[in-house]
């Protein structure tokens, strides 16, 4: 069945491990195609995500061999162009192979991508910045054909800094001829990531980390072994967690330095933190205080995957908590499902909710519609007294390698049914 029952109402207490991060492997897997060798990547968590993007390289030709945690990329040789079907349409992150393709073959006929039911995200960003490196895009209904003779460094300016137009810029421009300019770039973790993945490859990138990049291309990359950085969404879900349910849990290899604007929250709400050399501990306060005003921001604001996330852990904190997003306006569609557990929110408009802390939660069947509004009904499923069925199970294994594992290892009631 593809549901998640909790049998909620406990605090947490135990340690668990971060796995691998979800939207750093992503491109480092579409950069793979870039280098005519072999690349292994370590810490590869085990989500559904990660699937399609094997299944997408191997229709394109490469060799990819999963081990555990490890996998193997074999990209010597590409046979095909065209990128297709459910793999496509069904997940969001896979724009980025748009500007691999082009770097190493020239052309790529892509469905366009889908996977995404919380706002917009418009591939204009992508196809403008290509079209300033002499990329020609032919649109047709359903699909698009991009193709360029030779890739041209110039200077971009991003309108918006948007993690997937860098990523697409980056991975192009490592491949052209001459130097690109990347202004207003996005500086989430994955963005570095990528950049030192390429640079370890023998790329020369400037800028790694700032809103700048300067991206010197031609230069030849070899294969390298490369170890994926702990996932600090899925530290941030296990955080909120134990924030909504009250106890003390250790996160064993949490990213902390990721995760300061997390933990700044979890500190105004009562939160006792503590950070070492192996991960982080947090003891949450029982009398449990609300945020008063709170808006999503890129890096290294407060991230718009945790929105959610954070909205169950505050229907029962103390007092009226307020979350405004800024980045897509449908992050608040877990607000229903929310408030059929007991939670009292008021939305205003799209963009801002208004949490009124409740004495607590009662389990019920919920269904999620997307990654982190899942993990968010988990979470509330772990607050609330009774059992909570989150439906959908299929949404939250996109980006979480196994959840129940996870929050067994903190001491809840969770498991597949």
């Amino acid at each position: 069945m593809d549901a998640i029952h909790i049998r909620g109402g406990n605090a947490l207490f135990g340690e668990t491990r971060i796995q691998g991060s979800k939207n750093a492997v992503l491109p480092l897997m579409a950069a793979a195609l870039l280098i005519k060798d072999i690349c292994i990547i370590e810490n590869c968590p085990c989500i559904s995500d990660v699937h399609h993007m094997q299944q997408l390289l191997r229709g394109i030709g490469c060799k990819v061999k999963c081990s555990g945690h490890t996998l193997t990329i074999d990209a010597r040789n590409i046979e095909e162009d065209i990128m297709a079907g459910e793999n496509v349409t069904g997940m969001r992150s896979s724009i980025m192979l748009l500007g691999a393709m082009l770097g190493r073959v020239g052309e790529v006929t892509m469905d366009y991508p889908g996977g995404c039911v919380i706002g917009e995200r418009p591939i204009d960003l992508h196809l403008n910045a290509l079209r300033r490196m002499g990329v020609s895009v032919y649109e047709k209904e359903g699909y698009f054909t991009a193709r360029v003779k030779t890739l041209e460094g110039t200077v971009i300016r991003l309108p918006i800094s948007s993690v997937g137009a860098t990523e697409n810029i980056i991975l192009a421009a490592v491949m052209a001829k001459g130097v690109t300019v990347l202004q207003n770039a996005a500086k989430e973790p994955e963005i570095i990531t990528l950049c030192e993945f390429l640079r370890e490859a023998g790329a020369v990138i400037e800028g790694i980390g700032g809103a700048v990049l300067i991206i010197q291309g031609g230069h030849s990359l070899h294969g390298i072994r490369f170890r994926v950085p702990p996932d600090r969404i899925v530290a941030g879900t296990y955080l909120m967690s134990v924030m909504g349910a009250g106890g003390h849990i250790f996160l064993e290899d949490a990213p902390v330095a990721q995760m300061r604007s997390m933990l700044k929250v979890a500190e105004d709400m009562g939160a006792e933190i503590d950070v070492s050399r192996e991960g982080l501990s947090i003891i949450a306060d029982e009398n449990r205080r609300a945020i008063p005003y709170l808006k999503t921001e890129v890096y290294p604001g407060f991230p718009t995957d945790m929105q959610s996330l954070l909205m169950a852990a505050l229907t029962t904190a103390a007092g009226v908590s307020v979350i405004e997003e800024t980045i897509f306006e449908n992050r608040f569609r877990i607000v229903d499902q929310l408030k059929k557990m007991g939670a009292c929110i008021e939305l205003q408009g799209n963009r801002q909710a208004v949490i009124v802390g409740v004495d607590g939660l009662l389990g019920c069947e919920v269904d999620a519609e997307e990654l982190r509004g899942g993990a968010a009904l988990v979470i509330a499923g772990c607050m609330a007294l009774g059992e909570t069925v989150v439906n959908n199970r299929h949404f939250i294994e996109r980006g979480y390698e196994d959840i129940c594992r996870d929050y067994q290892n903190l001491g809840a009631n969770v498991y597949i049914g």
